[in-house]
């Protein structure tokens, strides 16, 4: 099998640090985060922004934390521009602080008890526009519809392959965590696709690693598990990330450096941070 490409999801749009005091609060902690993810095996670091301890999304906080993490790593940057109750517009704009990947949503969905806008008039702007960057997106599929939107998009041309995917798991108002449905999703993939689930809270361990060893990449993080295992809480990113690579050993596959994801998502480096 490939190496894997391991993600550490740094922050959420949730989770605080009165929830679990290792949540990163500032860019300049979200950098020091990174850093520790990147030395532990993680060769991106998927971001949702934080400012005192609050979620935003602003630019001038976005380029301020592209820049903190490119100065304390060699992470790939992967920003999120996903969020609850916040206008799509704003979201959108956040691929204008440069990184070399960010997140992009196919479909409107319930989100718990929350609506998560992904408005099918402006998403493919915002696939556009990240095509004419050289961003790389992130293409999350929440539900098994997701995938059909994905692939539609792909025949417009308004996403370049190799594709990177990431099939969330959990989310109440998504698909529930089950591997039978992971399976029918992977196989409808286009060849050559680079894909992870992401399953959140108590299936984050389990999904992981039936993907790993289906082939898929993974990710872990904060964002994702705010515990170790049960009773436990996790003491930072970068001790979840060295979790999933003993458990990715386990299966038989080393992590991928930097270079080799660059490589593998035909990145362009000089479109933005790394």
């Amino acid at each position: 099998m490939d190496k894997v490409i391991i993600t550490a999801a740094l922050t959420g749009p949730i989770a605080r640090q009165t929830d679990n005091p290792a949540v990163p609060s500032n860019p300049e902690e979200v950098a020091a985060s990174a850093k520790a993810a990147y030395e532990a095996g993680a060769a991106i670091v998927h971001i949702h922004l934080r400012d005192n301890d609050t979620p935003t999304v602003s630019l001038d906080v976005a380029r301020r934390t592209v820049a903190a993490v490119h100065e304390a790593c060699p992470a790939i940057i992967q920003l999120s521009t996903g969020g609850l109750d916040i206008p799509y517009e704003e979201r959108m704009a956040l691929v204008e602080a440069r990184p070399l990947m960010a997140t992009l949503n196919p479909c409107t969905m319930t989100f718990a008890t929350a609506e998560f806008r992904n408005p099918p008039d402006k998403m493919p702007l915002l696939a556009a526009r990240m095509k004419e960057l050289g961003i790389k997106p992130e293409v999350e599929i929440y539900d098994t519809g997701h995938l059909d939107m994905m692939l539609e998009l792909l025949k417009k041309d308004l996403l370049v392959e190799p594709l990177q995917v990431s099939f969330v798991m959990g989310v109440r108002g998504g698909m529930i965590a089950d591997p039978e449905i992971l399976t029918y999703l992977v196989k409808r993939l286009p060849a050559g696709t680079n894909w992870q689930v992401i399953a959140i809270g108590r299936a984050n361990l389990p999904l992981t690693t039936i993907g790993l060893a289906m082939g898929g990449n993974a990710r872990t993080g904060l964002e994702d598990t705010l515990l170790l295992e049960k009773g436990r809480p996790a003491g930072s990113n970068a001790e979840l990330v060295e979790r999933l690579v003993g458990v990715a050993r386990s299966v038989g596959r080393e992590p991928a450096t930097v270079d080799d994801v660059v490589a593998r998502l035909g990145l362009t480096v000089d479109a933005g941070a790394r």
